[in-house]
């Protein structure tokens, strides 16, 4: 069965106007009866099948008592919800929340993501989160609580049966972010989300030398209904690819990833065996301090 066409933007639209509506405390046949519409008229709205003016949305915005910043943003996204492609600029630093992101996440089968310098967002424990987000130079530390729950968020969502392939460098797993400590807790926390029946968690080694994941981190979205697309961000816009032969594009880069990356076992015992000898290097270090303790023996 061929796909359905719908966008990025049309998809987050649909999915802020039906929580409007629930948050007004109706259906979608009550709302039709309160505007005089059919029913087939707002569920063609929400779905993003048009059939709608932009008055007509702004009596639906005003019936469901929608506040100001999220009417505007509903109007802002209803002109171009047939758009494909969606580059948003965030201004200074990205939003602490990705409504973009999560609804698309959300309605996702399978996710394929791929850092070359850090663990994937997804993968991260608190304390390795916490310690990109203090590194950067533009994230106020007020916030950093506030994203780090963001976060937790959507990686509530790896629970929905999503399939799961991460892609990361060897340079990327070994980068220690959240001192010695918090690195075993990340490896370890690596160890137990690769035993998920639906997580694969694959090592790209250093060995591979220059490779076709070297331009940088994406995450790539394929849907029971929709065309699939690829999320990029930077420090301050996100970018959803939906152009057919540019989401191609990244499918090669992906296919090329999986020809030098290490198989799932590989990758596992790679991981293993590094969180065992930082664990061993602690211990040792502990010999050397309880030694350097000790007094001089009496000559």
């Amino acid at each position: 069965m061929p796909k359905r066409y719908s966008t990025a933007r049309g998809r987050e639209f649909g999915e802020r106007l039906r929580a409007a509506i629930a948050q007004a405390g109706m259906t979608s046949r009550q709302l039709a009866d309160l505007l005089g519409w059919q029913e087939a008229k707002v569920s063609d709205m929400v779905n993003g099948k048009g059939g709608v003016t932009t008055l007509e949305l702004v009596l639906v915005l005003g019936a469901c008592r929608v506040p100001e910043p999220e009417r505007e943003h509903l109007l802002s996204l209803f002109p171009a919800t047939e758009v494909n492609g969606w580059w948003q600029p965030h201004g200074k630093c990205a939003p602490v929340r990705s409504h973009t992101a999560r609804t698309n996440l959300a309605a996702a089968k399978s996710i394929v993501s791929w850092h070359p310098h850090a663990i994937p967002d997804l993968l991260r424990t608190t304390d390795y989160a916490r310690g990109v987000l203090a590194g950067s130079a533009i994230v106020p530390a007020i916030e950093l609580d506030e994203r780090l729950r963001a976060l937790h968020e959507l990686q509530e969502l790896l629970r929905n049966g999503l399939d799961c392939t991460f892609y990361a460098h060897e340079f990327a797993i070994e980068l220690q972010v959240c001192g010695r400590e918090g690195h075993i807790a990340q490896l370890q926390h690596l160890m137990r989300m690769a035993a998920w029946k639906k997580i694969r968690i694959l090592i790209v080694p250093a060995a591979a030398g220059a490779h076709a994941g070297v331009a940088g981190p994406f995450t790539q979205l394929t849907f029971p209904k929709y065309q699939p697309l690829i999320w990029t961000m930077t420090e301050n816009s996100s970018l959803f690819v939906e152009e057919e032969h540019a989401v191609e594009g990244y499918e090669a880069v992906v296919q090329a990833l999986d020809e030098i990356s290490l198989d799932e076992h590989q990758s596992l015992k790679w991981i293993s065996r590094r969180c065992v000898r930082l664990q061993e290097s602690d211990e040792a270090e502990d010999v050397i301090r309880e030694d350097e303790d000790e007094p001089f023996p009496p000559l």
